[in-house]
């Protein structure tokens, strides 16, 4: 019987048959090929090439099986660090997602004959923290890349400064009311009874103000003085007076705009965070560690969780990925588009990028949004990025 035409139903079904995941058992490891029915697989095991490759295997199993087991190992390991993160999840729902890809490594080919023994494996090896339920196998992805941990310990130092701080200002606040409660118990007033030693006689109370005692003495003593200390006195005063005047004028020199311009550069020296991430920009992935596919390639920002990662779908093939802001950079659009300040005074501000300076690695943007709109600000490159 001839073989079917490329166009007709039954090549077209083939076709679509062959790109999903077909039955284990007709699957071939050592070879890395899927059969599609129980007479493919037959016809596969009587070819040459299958006998060649089983005679290797028989001379060195425990080497192949360890390959296996290796890349198996890591590519699920892989999977939950990049899917799942440290979060604790079903093994089946991990499984399950590790042998869509029709090219995996095949678990009857390992070390391990179940799932819940090798999920008992990743536990006593130390990979993962696993736990079981009524409901199954648990498993929560320890991650142990430096970068990782020395971000948490950064974290975890911030957290114990702001605590020592807080204590620090309670002490100070418990030793001043201590101080103020010394001070009021050595100024101790007592207070007697009021008798009268003569029932006719009327009681009477001086009440007399300070200010004008003082005021009369005051005039008293002024009088005393001769000619020559008065005018003193007054000159002095004149000066006081002139002075006041003055610092009052500069201060009312300050125009509003100057205020604005003042605070916006406190601003800009307050504002800056060591996190940049924004939903809705264009980034580029940096890192390796995801394969050639995704090295250097562009992806918008869908989400951003606990400020330092994102969830990004990738421009060129819808991958979702999950990524420490450490494996990603901004990208510099060209002049005339829209970016996003992702850090600075004007951080989630919207601008229109100008022209760019690549000896001094800053660029020229128009604001386009807030109380600032029009103004136009010299920014570094890593601060901005492009709005998808």
């Amino acid at each position: 019987m001839g073989k079917a035409e490329f166009l007709s139903p039954k090549a077209i079904g083939n076709r679509i048959k062959s790109k999903g995941l077909q039955k284990l058992r007709w699957y071939c490891q050592m070879c890395q090929k899927q059969c599609r029915d129980e007479n493919g697989f037959k016809c596969h095991c009587m070819a040459e090439s299958h006998q060649r490759q089983l005679l290797l295997a028989s001379e060195n199993p425990d080497q192949f099986m360890d390959y296996f087991s290796e890349e198996f190992k890591n590519e699920f390991l892989e999977l939950i660090r990049r899917r799942f993160g440290t979060k604790r999840v079903h093994n089946n729902i991990v499984y399950n997602e590790y042998i869509s890809d029709r090219e995996h490594v095949h678990m009857n080919s390992t070390q391990w004959e179940t799932l819940t023994d090798f999920t008992k494996w990743l536990g006593k090896e130390g990979y993962c923290k696993v736990d079981e339920t009524p409901k199954g196998w648990y498993v929560q992805y320890i991650d142990r890349d430096p970068e990782t941990i020395a971000r948490q310990q950064e974290l975890e130092k911030k957290k114990k400064q702001d605590l020592d701080d807080e204590e620090r200002s309670a002490k100070f606040i418990e030793e001043q009311v201590r101080r103020g409660k010394e001070g009021k118990e050595g100024e101790t007033s007592f207070f007697t009874e009021l008798k009268r030693e003569n029932e006719e006689e009327k009681v009477a109370f001086s009440l007399n103000k300070g200010p004008s005692t003082s005021a009369a003495t005051s005039s008293k003593s002024s009088t005393s003085l001769g000619p020559s200390a008065l005018q003193a006195a007054t000159a002095s005063v004149k000066r006081k007076e002139a002075s006041h005047s003055s610092e009052s004028k500069e201060k009312k020199k300050k125009s509003a705009l100057d205020e604005i311009i003042e605070m916006e550069e406190q601003k800009k020296k307050t504002s800056r965070t060591d996190y940049w991430l924004h939903p809705n920009i264009v980034v580029k992935v940096l890192t390796k560690r995801l394969g050639d596919n995704y090295y250097k390639k562009k992806g918008l920002i869908k989400d951003v969780q606990e400020k330092y990662t994102a969830i990004i779908k990738m421009v060129d093939s819808g991958d979702k990925l999950k990524i420490d802001q450490a494996h990603l950079e901004t990208v510099i659009p060209a002049p005339g588009k829209r970016v996003l300040v992702l850090n600075g005074a004007f951080r989630g501000s919207e601008a229109i990028l100008d022209s760019i300076d690549e000896k001094k690695f800053t660029a020229l943007i128009t604001l386009d949004s807030g109380h600032l709109k029009g103004r136009k600000v010299d920014v570094p490159y890593e601060d901005i990025s492009k709005l998808a």
